[in-house]
């Protein structure tokens, strides 16, 4: 039985690790990998102590800082999350023990749960898209538009995020495309009349179905059909962002937790708690509206210490607990 069994190998779940770490909790933490989306970026600029990083580098930093306790925290990878479910509740079935399950069969329980197993980029299907990942093709502008100073740039995307992200190039792109798959474009019209008014801004293609990413080495262009004439076209880019949204992982938790109506896990952002008590979470996986590497490890931090003072109070609330 583990004080915190962490879901994640994320900032957000390396981070609350690290506290329940030094609140000398048994901790249990479940990933597949370390580094979260952020391993695929060649040079990361926002982690904050860190001018430049690499993805690769920085998921070897996570790993490297959970594993310096040994003592406390126990490490299941690769190993994925696909359920959490309640047992030995209290007569009101509130105050509960918890038990993980893995898809390689394992079962293990908990006092309290931290979910920190982030969000899926939702992606294109479409083939080239997996080939040049981190070769031109990214999913996060606030982290990679940097990468991408005097080059050509598509985005694929007309709604909020996919406005966010013109915006976020155009201090380094030379060019910016954006692509729409509807007729119009979904984002709020105060930007979409901002990013009109920006020469760098060369064209908006509506009704544009994406059906393959090109190149060589790296990315050298975009396939694409207009779906009004159903004309294949192509377009020469050194990059896409690909902002069609994201998938939290939460299906393992859908049935003890509320989830908003994108599947996000609803938290209160004081304590990062979820609906149910015993249960936190930080990160992507979270209704936060910010999906940002440091927000996540800070949002993981207070998962922690809510954990433990909810460990601390739990005697109090729950006649079945351990003495």
């Amino acid at each position: 039985m583990y004080d915190v069994i962490i879901i994640g190998g994320g900032p957000a779940a390396v981070a609350a690790a690290v506290y329940t770490a030094r609140k000398r909790l048994k901790t249990l933490l479940i990933t597949e990998s370390f580094g979260g989306q952020s391993i695929v970026s060649d040079d990361i600029q926002n982690w904050i102590g860190e001018p430049h990083i690499a993805g690769f580098d920085l998921a070897k930093k996570f790993e490297a800082h959970v594993r310096s306790f040994p003592d406390t925290v126990d490490i299941k990878m690769p190993e994925k999350a696909v359920k959490v479910e309640k047992i030995k509740c209290n007569e009101e079935g509130r105050v509960c023990d918890f038990t993980v399950k893995t898809e390689q069969g394992n079962s293990y329980d908990g006092k309290t749960i931290i979910l920190a197993a982030g969000a899926r980029r939702r992606k294109l299907g479409v083939p080239g898209e997996e080939e040049f990942n981190g070769k031109g093709v990214a999913y996060c502008s606030t982290c990679d538009a940097p990468l991408f100073s005097g080059k050509k740039v598509a985005v694929i995307g007309g709604g909020n995020a996919g406005l966010e992200a013109v915006v976020d190039l155009f201090p380094y792109a030379s060019e910016v495309y954006l692509l729409e798959f509807g007729e119009s474009l979904r984002g709020d019209p105060v930007t979409q009349e901002e990013i009109k008014k920006n020469p760098k801004l060369k064209e908006i293609i509506l009704n544009a179905q994406t059906l393959e990413v090109l190149g060589d080495k790296f990315m050298t262009g975009l396939k694409y059909k207009d779906r009004k004439t159903n004309e294949e076209k192509m377009l020469a880019v050194d990059g896409v962002f690909v902002e069609i949204g994201s998938v939290p992982n939460s299906e393992m938790v859908k049935d003890l937790v509320e989830l908003d109506k994108y599947g996000q896990v609803k938290i209160d952002s004081k304590h990062a708690s979820t609906t149910h008590p015993g249960i936190f979470a930080a990160g992507d996986i979270t209704d936060d509206p910010y999906k940002q590497n440091n927000i996540s490890a800070g949002d993981a931090v207070k998962a922690a210490l809510a954990a433990y003072a909810y460990l601390l109070n739990r005697e109090k609330q729950s006649p079945a607990a351990e003495k």
